[in-house]
């Protein structure tokens, strides 16, 4: 469908749905501050599918459009800025850059790349490399930046075997948006879902609870989409030969020394970021909340005895418009669940409805939006108030559902624009990589697969881990 004919269709479909909520005889059980709530939501997330108009400033605009009219307060739209998890993500940032500046990830890939003899242990041993980046830098757009240098010096160490550096082509940003899931700052949606949850239902989900759950998935999802991008992408015979990847080759695509003696401030950055994911982990023990253990990680980072990068450098890395999408919509949450909007949504729906039943339409739901709405973060804003809202009423565990929205939402592989990863490896200079259809075949596949696995983590495996499935 063209950009046109899409800004026509949810042009259409918004402005009839306004026009059915201003006649006050229409859903006499929805008052006003539902009906101008529902016709925000409603224009916002046409203006999101159908228009090249920047999801920050629509969202802005709808948070703006809620406070002026009323449903929300201008406290509210404001105080989401002073969230922690706002706070949380700027310092994580901030550490981010930290990291990157004294190149510890080039060390990290060539130590752990380096051991592999075989093709398949080169995808695993990636895939953990990637895993692990979750931990260091926030985002996924980040980590793809990131990665990008280790996947030109694989690259050029296979170059005689091209098949091979698509299927890595494909397999970096896969693994990226699959084990983002592992870490509550893996993603601006996990926020947003947390914020939505909080406001919903004063269920509160930490840094140590959300790694409970989201790392094994993150685990699981990520070594079985290598598998897949693996065997779907290569014959046996390009399987069959050995690998060999050298510290040298690596070399060439660092702007820092990947082996030998490590200088001070790797040591320092390293002993750094290794202490605040162990105070990340154990918050339960000490009670001291994420973001006031990232905020005093960035003050010790960016300070001129200690740090190994300047404030105002790694300022310039934190991506302000994704933290002010994050609050407008978090606004936006707030009045669904306040004004009933939310509620009489989803009041249609039956009440008896199989609580494993629930949870597959919400996965379903939740894989294929990346079709309709490109950004994480937009799917998120507007599926999970509504799926939170649902599960109260179907006896679902809220958590369990806005959970497994969240992660179900990580698949968007279908198109090179699905996802920011996807679009920057789809085009690397000088380097064979993927085509559209590469992409299609993967995500017949790949996207069945992940949606069958959160939904057994949801129903099999977070209940052991102390999210049941029904409350």
């Amino acid at each position: 469908m063209t950009l046109n004919l899409r800004l026509a269709a949810a042009l259409c479909a918004a402005l009839s749905l306004c026009a059915l909520l201003a006649v006050p005889a229409n859903f006499p059980a929805l008052g006003g501050d539902a009906r101008l709530t529902l016709a925000v939501f409603a224009l916002a997330t046409c203006a999101w599918i159908g228009t090249p108009i920047d999801d920050t400033y629509i969202a802005l605009g709808a948070g703006l459009a809620l406070t002026a009219t009323g449903v929300i307060s201008s406290d509210t739209l404001f105080g989401t800025l002073g969230e922690d998890t706002v706070w949380l993500l700027i310092c994580a940032f901030v550490l981010a850059a930290a990291v990157a500046r004294t190149g510890l990830a080039g060390r990290a890939a060539a130590f752990l790349v380096g051991g592999a003899r075989t093709v398949r242990q080169l995808v695993h041993l990636t895939t953990a490399a990637l895993v692990v980046t979750a931990f260091a830098v926030p985002a996924t757009s980040g980590r793809a930046a990131l990665a990008l240098p280790v996947f030109l010096a694989l690259a050029k160490a296979l170059a005689d075997r091209k098949r091979l550096v698509v299927m890595l082509a494909l397999l970096f940003p896969t693994v990226i948006l699959l084990s983002a899931v592992a870490t509550l700052i893996g993603a601006g949606a996990h926020l947003i879902a947390v914020s939505v949850l909080w406001e919903a239902t004063g269920d509160r989900i930490g840094f140590t609870q959300w790694l409970l759950l989201g790392l094994p998935l993150a685990v699981a999802s990520s070594h079985l989409a290598a598998e897949t991008v693996l065997l779907t992408t290569t014959r046996r015979a390009d399987r069959a030969g050995p690998v060999r990847v050298t510290a040298e080759e690596m070399q060439r695509h660092s702007d820092s020394p990947v082996t030998g003696p490590w200088t001070q401030a790797e040591k320092r950055c390293a002993l750094l970021l290794a202490t605040v994911v162990a105070l990340w982990c154990s918050e339960p023990l000490h009670r001291v909340s994420p973001a006031v253990v990232a905020l005093i990680g960035a003050v010790v980072a960016s300070s001129p005895a200690l740090g190994t990068v300047r404030l105002k450098d790694a300022l310039r890395t934190v991506p302000w418009s994704l933290l002010l999408f994050m609050a407008a919509t978090m606004a936006m949450g707030v009045a669904l669940a306040d004004s009933g909007a939310a509620g009489w949504l989803v009041s249609g729906l039956p009440a008896d409805v199989a609580p494993a039943a629930f949870l597959g339409v919400v996965v379903a739901v939740s894989t294929a939006a990346h079709l309709v709405l490109q950004s994480r973060s937009a799917r998120s804003s507007v599926l999970v108030p509504l799926v939170i809202a649902a599960a109260v009423g179907a006896g679902v565990n809220p958590v369990a559902a806005a959970l497994a929205s969240t992660a179900a939402a990580g698949f968007c592989h279908t198109l090179p624009a699905s996802a920011k990863p996807v679009t920057l490896f789809a085009d690397v200079p000088g380097v064979p990589t993927y085509t559209p259809r590469d992409l299609l075949r993967l995500s017949a596949v790949l996207a069945p697969l992940t949606a069958l696995l959160v939904l057994f983590f949801a129903a099999a495996v977070w209940p052991l881990l102390g999210v049941p499935v029904t409350r």
